[in-house]
């Protein structure tokens, strides 16, 4: 009988305004809260994420996008390096060397 529980998802611009009540209108957090029909924490974690994401603290989507980018990359430039420094080593245990 368990069930998974369903959470509400709001889209970028409801939160936005949500905390421009707050910011921009001189509504308390509680207040705002009611007006919009969500719990007052929700709303101080918005206001906290949109000042950080201001204040550059915070990666925005395309860099989080690039960011999972370089690092696939990364992993895959390393699995390479790896592969050819095995490579490189001859029967011998010796390196082979261009000369």
């Amino acid at each position: 009988m368990n069930q998974k529980r369903k959470y509400k998802t709001y889209s970028k611009e409801f939160k936005e305004e949500a905390v421009s009540l707050v910011t921009d209108q001189g509504y308390s957090v509680a207040e705002a809260a009611e007006a919009v029909g969500v719990n007052p924490n929700q709303i101080y974690n918005w206001k906290k994420q949109q000042e950080e994401q201001a204040n550059g603290t915070m990666l925005n989507d395309n860099e989080r996008t690039e960011l999972l980018k370089l690092r696939a990359e990364n992993k895959r430039l390393k699995m390479e390096k790896d592969i050819l420094k095995k490579a490189s080593v001859g029967s011998t245990g010796q390196c082979n060397y261009l000369v």
